[in-house]
C-alpha cells in the first residue's frame, strides 16, 4: 500500500513550484495554459511516458503510477499538483487527494460546459477507453446530461499518435474519421476533447468534424482553478521575474525530448525521472 504523501521538511529542489503530470506528452496542453495564466510561477512537468498510455492500463496500475509521481513531486517540495490527464483524474484523483495535504487540481472531460453550448442536444466525448468507461464520467453524464444525449467515444491509438508527434498523417486522420463520423451521424454539434493529448490534434479534428462543430478543451479552466486555489491559500508567487519550467520523463529521454520540443514549439531539455 502506498505511503501517505508528505512534504519535505528541508529545502527541496522544487520548493514552491507547481507540479504538473500526465501519462505522457499530452499534458503540455495544460502546462501551456498554466504558463499563460501564471507566468511567474515555477513549473515542474512529468511525462510518465514509460507507462503510457494510461487509457489501456488497469485501474490499479493507473492509481499506482499517479501515487508514485505524486509522491515524487511532493518530496521535491512542490506547493500544488495538477493532474493533466483525464484518465488519471477519473481513476485516481480521489486517492491522491486523500494521501496528500497539497492542493490537487485535476482535469476532467468538459461535459458540463458542452451541455450548456450544444444546440442539437447531442454532445460527443472523445477520450481514452478507461476514461469513457469510468464511474466518474458516468457521474458527469448523470449530473449534466439528463435532457441531452452524451455520446462517449473511446479513441484507442490517438494517444500513441501524439506521443510520436504524428499529428497530420493519413493514419491519424483516418483514426479521427473512424471515431468522429459516428458522432456526427447521430447529430453531435459539440465535441469534448476528453484527453489532454487531443488538443494537439485540434486542427485535424476540426477539419474532420467541420467548422460548425464546437470543440471544447478544459485546459484554461484548469489553469483558472489552480490560480484560484493558490490565491485562496496565499501561495501565489509574488516575484516579478518570469518563472522557470523543468521537464522530466520516465520514458526514453531523447525521444520524449524531441517530441516535447516539437509540441512546445521551442527547444527544451528533458531529464530522466529518478
Amino acid at each position: 500500500m502506498s505511503q501517505p504523501i508528505a512534504s519535505s521538511t528541508t529545502a527541496s529542489p522544487f520548493q514552491g513550484a507547481i507540479g504538473v503530470f500526465d501519462s505522457g506528452v499530452g499534458g503540455l496542453s495544460v502546462l501551456r495554459a498554466i504558463r499563460a495564466a501564471l507566468p511567474h510561477e515555477h513549473l515542474v512537468y512529468v511525462a510518465d511516458s514509460g507507462h503510457a498510455p494510461y487509457g489501456d492500463q488497469s485501474e490499479a496500475h493507473i492509481t499506482q503510477r499517479t501515487l508514485t509521481v505524486g509522491n515524487w513531486l511532493a518530496e521535491q517540495g512542490v506547493k500544488a499538483i495538477t493532474i493533466a490527464c483525464n484518465t488519471a483524474t477519473v481513476v485516481a484523483a480521489k486517492t491522491l487527494r486523500e494521501q496528500t495535504h497539497l492542493p490537487v487540481v485535476a482535469i476532467e472531460p468538459a461535459i458540463k460546459p458542452a451541455v450548456a453550448l450544444t444546440h442539437s442536444g447531442v454532445v460527443g466525448v472523445l477520450a481514452t477507453r478507461q476514461t469513457v468507461q469510468s464511474a466518474a464520467v458516468a457521474r458527469l453524464v448523470e449530473l449534466y446530461g439528463a435532457d441531452k444525449r452524451i455520446l462517449l467515444q473511446g479513441c484507442p491509438g490517438l494517444v500513441e499518435q501524439v506521443e510520436r508527434a504524428d499529428l497530420h498523417s493519413a493514419e491519424t486522420e483516418n483514426l479521427l474519421h473512424q471515431f468522429i463520423t459516428p458522432l456526427l451521424e447521430q447529430g453531435a454539434d459539440t465535441l469534448v476533447l476528453g484527453c489532454t493529448h487531443y488538443p494537439f490534434l485540434r486542427d485535424t479534428i476540426q477539419r474532420v468534424a467541420g467548422e460548425g462543430v464546437t470543440l471544447l478543451d478544459p485546459a484554461e479552466a484548469v489553469a483558472r482553478e489552480l490560480a484560484r486555489r493558490l490565491a485562496d491559500n496565499g501561495s501565489l508567487t509574488t516575484q516579478a521575474a518570469l518563472g522557470s519550467v523543468q521537464f522530466f520523463t520516465s520514458g526514453d529521454v531523447a525521444q520524449v525530448q524531441a517530441v516535447m520540443s516539437h509540441l512546445w514549439d521551442a527547444p527544451l531539455t528533458v531529464q530522466a525521472l529518478p
